[in-house]
């Protein structure tokens, strides 16, 4: 656990989805105008990092969600939505879900959340 917390020990390498580098964040930096919403967002790779960590930590389940949630870091809010709606009980069909899924997986490369929409497809 020798690299978290990462803002403090990686901040000179992890880039935001700008490709600012993070220790450039600061808050002169926002007052001036300089900082975007892009600069404030989680990058995947960030979220894999913090994956490694807490898989080393002995927290799989963590790791998982992690894991999930880097590659949900680049879907479109708007797809993202669509995935939320499709999994509220009651909300949708079986084949949505898989269309959902499947959608997840061949455009936005995250096969580990469509693995999770499918298994609440119940296939």
């Amino acid at each position: 656990m020798t690299q978290y917390p990462l803002s403090e020990k990686l901040a000179g390498e992890l880039r935001t989805p700008s490709g600012r580098r993070f220790d450039s964040i600061t808050l002169d930096a926002v007052l001036s105008g300089g900082v975007t919403r892009d600069d404030l967002r989680v990058t995947p790779e960030a979220l894999r990092l913090q994956a490694e960590i807490a898989r080393n930590a002995g927290r799989p389940q963590l790791a998982g969600n992690l894991l999930r949630a880097a590659e949900l870091a680049t879907v479109p809010e708007e797809f993202i939505l669509t995935v939320y709606e499709a999994l509220r009980p009651g909300r949708t069909t079986r084949e949505r879900l898989l269309d959902v899924a499947a959608e997840l997986e061949s455009r936005y490369n995250a096969p580990l959340c469509a693995a999770l929409v499918r298994e609440a497809s119940g296939s």
